[in-house]
């Protein structure tokens, strides 16, 4: 049973909000796809009315489902790491268990570029909804420990390294200096962090 972080409230019956529309849906869900894209794109320049017309809608329709910037800001945090968990177990089953680990660490530049994107929304909601980071942290840390854990029982990285070791080095990529270059430079760490984590093959 998933218990809720000290201090964070569960989710009731009376906070769910109405099934939308499949066509409702799908426009929202369309709104926040495009909007990762233009916050990792174009970061805080990104335009609320840009999102609109990329994902086909109408400014009104955007903010039918999203009333302020920071309500869009935190459907798209939740959503990026969504979907890094579900890229863990689909890489998990499909590749080897070390490649599963690196294609994942490269992954997460992807979500660390959105990140930034959204960085003074976030800020701003750090405090009305802390529970919000606090589940993310924990969504994060397990889809990197079945990885881990994996690639260490299969004997293809290094044991004495801890999941928060190797979520700390990945989390530093947040600090790369904004330039043209910090993708590039971001991939070049993961190599360098993977090229660490591997264990020599013998023979």
């Amino acid at each position: 049973m998933t218990t809720s972080p000290p201090g964070c409230r569960p989710e009731t019956p009376k906070d769910q909000k109405p099934r939308l529309r499949a066509d409702a849906q799908r426009n929202r869900d369309r709104l926040a796809a495009v909007a990762a894209e233009a916050f990792s794109e174009n970061g805080s320049g990104a335009s609320l009315e840009d999102i609109a017309r990329r994902a086909g809608v109408g400014i009104g329709t955007l903010y039918r489902h999203f009333p302020t910037r920071e309500h869009l800001v935190e459907v798209v945090y939740r959503r990026e790491l969504e979907l890094l968990s579900i890229a863990a177990d689909e890489l998990s089953h499909r590749e080897a268990s070390d490649k599963a680990l690196e294609e994942w660490m490269h992954r997460f530049v992807s979500y660390m570029a959105t990140k930034r994107g959204m960085a003074s929304s976030l800020k701003l909601l750090v405090t009305s909804n802390s529970c919000m980071f606090t589940d993310g942290a924990a969504l994060l840390r397990n889809a990197l420990n079945d990885l881990l854990q994996k690639a260490v029982a299969d004997g293809t990285v290094r044991s004495d390294m801890e999941t928060e070791d190797v979520l700390h080095a990945l989390s530093s990529i947040y600090s790369i200096p904004d330039t043209p270059e910090w993708r590039k430079r971001a991939h070049r760490l993961i190599d360098l962090l993977m090229d660490g984590l591997r264990r020599p093959k013998l023979g």
